[in-house]
């Protein structure tokens, strides 16, 4: 085993529900690259430092923290400590089972004093108890009679690593915990600990089953920040010793202590009901559901095949059972960015989530609404009506301390209100419009209105923000920012002309809503007439070229080597920005993006975009494969879809790249099955790379499931259950009813130029 690597692994062995959040550690808890549990939205504060004050700054920042440890079992063989440093190691193999849910573990270890045993554990966070995790651990000797010791511990402020510079990774806080309660009897341990400063309660609890050979013995402890279960057994050869753990977690920033440990004594008992086989077994069962639905088949290319299923995977654990808390970047997989939340979730995440589970997606979007009396006070403090959700954060406050690719960059709020539109037009959910969406719209709406202005001449301009690309920083009219917030004023409208009532509970009149059609009408999209393609944002291409020949191959991500100042004033695209609104908007917006308008904009910009972000490859996958250059979308295809099992940005070691993951889905559905439902209804205009032989893919649309299947030279679309679905398929409708597949043939794209990467910056062909 390598050690090295163990940071990466226990990343992509990491378990969760979208509530707790196990890494993948060792059982024993040593060695570790980073020690992880994690309840979502438990963060501390800290204070945000600057040089020089500024009014609107944020006072304080949230970071994610490392609670009550219960997955740590650790044993002692002839009192020798079972460490994978120290003795011999057979052999040990660790599976993340995408079908049962589960993370199992074989090993076989001769200690320093020649004792053999064979370890197996298996690990679960249930995805339908949310508070409830798991782990079965069996210990057997081999070849000789051994004395064992099993200690079974919950374990509060773990040592954590040091920051490594990156500023990706979290901010280190120490000791985050302070103790409240401790109790230790039977095979039963609870531990309470409070935040210092966000005033959290965190309990968590354990129980536990022990089956042994006679004279097992059991003995229990506990002080602050341990408590601990020691078994104690002697095994000849054949026999075992199995000690079956359950863990249940909860936190409150309301609850009192007796509340929040009774809270965590009810989970137990419920966990117990089920017993450690009923939990697999309604784990296996929910996921047969989520593959039913979400599975993606990809022949002709294994690893992407392989790739593509993990990522699913993880974005349901990121979102399953968050319930009206926030989607993390890094979901609960590492503290990487403090833990926060970013636009990511909306633009890249709930997408696939909207077409899978979608009442996940929804959960995730009513957190956004929870947090909307901070967001107004924000858009307020900022001198601007409505909603100013924040750039990066945990409890809904703004997180981040750098004005200029932070808080300056507002399309958040026009991201939110595009996963607002896809779900309705998903979903048909008119209950969650009138209760949840019509809130969001409007309030996004508001700030976009009093964002932007209509100059001499009627047009509408927003100024001094922000795109996805984080190279170009405090511009006028970002293309992307602009098309977006132009949606976002237009879908409030409907939606409020659909509901009256709820808009008139916001006070919402005629006058307001004609306001944002006039605005949503006239909003600027520059655009450079000599060289016949959309500008990144206003003035954007009159900046001089970065000079990509002076840039060395180690010198990417350029943010970590070069000053923004410099990135700021060039033609350098961090992530795809122009492209990505090509992708979002392009069918809202037809009349700005035709298809040849599409492939001069995807060609220019191409040879500018050095991908220094994990969220670009799955957007050019999309726009590769629509302008007909397949071999290059199934590079970046593979990129997106191999970020974390491949480590290719080198810090898989602080979490998941949760929307990278979403992206592989995106490029695979969206590029090579050409989905989209912008104007809600389905369109496909698939193609496949020469190396693909066939895709596959299940689709949740309006109560009904789609299965779309595409080969070399035709599309079949059947209709696995629901009332009869029309679609578009290259254009051309057709009607689809259950029983009855409908097969048409693919056309032949039209060959272009190949368009060019920056030096260093082409992916790798496949």
């Amino acid at each position: 085993m390598d050690l090295d690597l163990l940071a990466q692994s226990e990343s992509v062995f990491a378990l969760s529900n979208g509530h707790v959040g196990w890494r993948g550690n060792l059982d024993e808890g040593e060695p570790h690259g980073l020690p992880g549990s994690y309840l979502n939205g438990v963060h501390e504060l800290h204070p945000l430092p600057y040089a020089e004050a500024g009014y609107g700054y944020p006072e304080s920042g949230q970071t994610v923290i490392d609670v009550t440890n219960g997955k740590v079992i650790r044993l002692l063989v002839d009192d020798e400590p079972f460490d994978l440093r120290y003795g011999r190691l057979v052999s040990h193999e660790r599976t993340l089972d995408l079908r049962r849910g589960v993370l199992e573990r074989t090993c076989e270890w001769t200690s320093p004093a020649g004792s053999t045993v064979r370890v197996r554990s298996t690990r679960l966070v249930s995805l339908t108890q949310r508070a409830v995790a798991a782990v079965a651990y069996e210990v057997e000797p081999v070849d000789s009679r051994i004395r064992v010791v099993v200690q079974s511990e919950l374990v509060a402020n773990e040592s954590l690593p040091g920051p490594d510079g990156d500023p990706r990774a979290a901010r280190v806080l120490k000791s985050p915990l302070e103790p409240e309660e401790d109790f230790a009897e039977g095979h039963r341990l609870r531990l309470v600990h409070r935040t210092r400063r966000s005033g959290l309660r965190v309990a968590v609890a354990a129980d536990h089953v022990v089956d042994g050979p006679e004279r097992t013995t059991t003995g229990c402890e506990s002080n602050v920040d341990v408590a601990r279960l020691t078994v104690t057994s002697v095994l000849e050869p054949g026999q075992r010793l199995r000690v079956e753990k359950l863990v249940a977690h909860g936190w409150s920033g309301a609850r009192s202590r007796p509340a929040m440990s009774d809270q965590v004594e009810a989970a137990l008992a419920a966990a117990a009901h089920s017993g450690w086989q009923g939990l697999l077994d309604e784990q296996r069962a929910c996921l047969d559901d989520f593959w039913d639905s979400a599975d993606v088949e990809v022949d002709g290319d294994e690893e992407i095949q392989q790739a593509v299923r993990f990522a699913l995977f993880h974005v349901l654990q990121a979102g399953a059972r968050a319930e009206r808390r926030a989607i993390p970047a890094k979901g609960l997989t590492g503290s990487g960015y403090d833990g926060h939340a970013f636009w990511d979730t909306e633009v890249f995440v709930l997408p696939l989530l909207i077409c899978t589970v979608p009442e996940a997606a929804a959960e995730a979007l009513r957190w956004r609404q929870t947090t909307l009396p901070v967001a107004r006070e924000r858009a307020t403090q900022l001198g601007l009506r409505g909603a100013a959700f924040p750039w990066r954060t945990i409890e809904g406050s703004e997180g981040s301390a750098y004005w200029p690719a932070g808080t300056a960059a507002f399309h958040v709020n026009a991201g939110i209100a595009d996963a607002v539109v896809r779900y309705v037009q998903a979903t048909g959910d008119e209950r969650f419009e009138r209760d949840t969406g019509v809130e969001l719209l409007v309030e996004t709406a508001r700030l976009w209105r009093s964002l932007g202005h209509h100059d001499d001449r009627g047009v509408f301009h927003i100024d001094g923000v922000t795109g996805p690309d984080e190279y170009s920083a405090v511009a006028d009219d970002n293309t992307y920012t602009n098309l977006m917030a132009r949606a976002n004023l237009l879908a409030a409208a409907d939606a409020c002309k659909r509901h009256p009532d709820a808009a008139a509970a916001l006070g919402v009149d005629e006058e307001e809503s004609a306001g944002w059609r006039d605005a949503a009408e006239a909003v600027n999209v520059p655009y450079n007439d000599e060289l016949g393609v959309h500008e990144q944002h206003a003035g954007f291409t009159r900046y001089q070229r970065w000079d990509f020949t002076r840039t060395r191959a180690g010198q990417y991500p350029l943010m970590l080597h070069f000053p923004y100042f410099d990135l700021y004033r060039k033609q350098v695209v961090k992530q795809a920005d122009l492209v990505l609104a090509m992708h979002t908007c392009a069918a809202f917006f037809e009349e700005v993006f035709d298809e040849e308008q599409i492939a001069r904009n995807f060609a220019y910009y191409e040879p500018l975009t050095v991908r220094d972000s994990s969220l670009s490859a799955c957007v050019q996958a999309v726009l590769a494969a629509r302008t007909g250059h397949l071999d290059l979308a199934h590079a970046y295809t593979a990129e997106a879809a191999l970020m974390d099992l491949a480590d290719l940005e080198h810090n898989t070691r602080d979490g998941l790249h949760i929307a990278s993951l979403a992206g592989a889905w995106t490029a695979l559905v969206a590029g090579f099955g050409g989905m989209r439902w912008d104007d809600g209804s389905l369109r496909f205009a698939p193609r496949l790379p020469p190396r693909l032989r066939r895709l596959a893919f299940t689709l949740r649309f309006l109560g009904r499931r789609l299965r779309v299947e595409v080969t070399a030279d035709r599309a079949t679309y059947t209709l696995r259950s629901g009332a009869p679905l029309t679609v578009r398929h290259h254009g051309a409708e057709l009607t689809v009813r259950e029983g009855a597949p409908v097969e048409r043939p693919l056309p032949v794209p039209r060959p272009r130029p190949a368009p060019e990467q920056p030096p260093h910056r082409s992916p790798h062909p496949r």
